[in-house]
């Protein structure tokens, strides 16, 4: 008999799109198999999609909403967990270091993409 494939909490979370410190208890403390996160993913509990639409986000989420790198996050100091609000609220306030963040990241897009078009274009030039 084949065992069930089991996941830590943070891995589980991660897969989810949350914040783990923002789960429940039970959630944290417990191990999460393949077929309760395929469950949680498609017939999320209440605590799942308020967490998924009000946060808090865990960072990777919140540089993606901003539409910055996680190590923007870093620079401009934010190392907590943000809401939806707070995160819509720096989107509105748009501060210095946001549009520097997004500018840069935009660079670095750019660049990756530039790079990738090339390999592309090496690889084909090798067959």
């Amino acid at each position: 008999m084949k065992s069930q494939q089991t996941m830590k909490p943070a891995t589980a979370a991660k897969k989810l799109g949350v914040y783990l410190e923002a789960t429940p208890e039970e959630f944290q403390a417990g191990v999460v198999s393949r077929d309760e996160l395929n469950e949680l993913q498609a017939n999320p509990p209440q605590w799942l999609a308020d967490l998924r639409s009000n946060g808090p986000h865990p960072k990777q989420l919140i540089a993606q909403k901003l539409g910055i790198s996680t190590s923007g996050l870093v620079r401009a100091g934010i190392t907590e967990a943000l809401t939806t609000e707070q995160i819509n609220a720096l989107k509105e306030e748009n501060p210095e270091w946001l549009v520097r963040e997004r500018a840069t990241y935009k660079e670095f897009k750019a660049e990756e993409a530039r790079l990738a078009e090339k390999a592309r274009l090496e690889e084909a030039e090798a067959e």
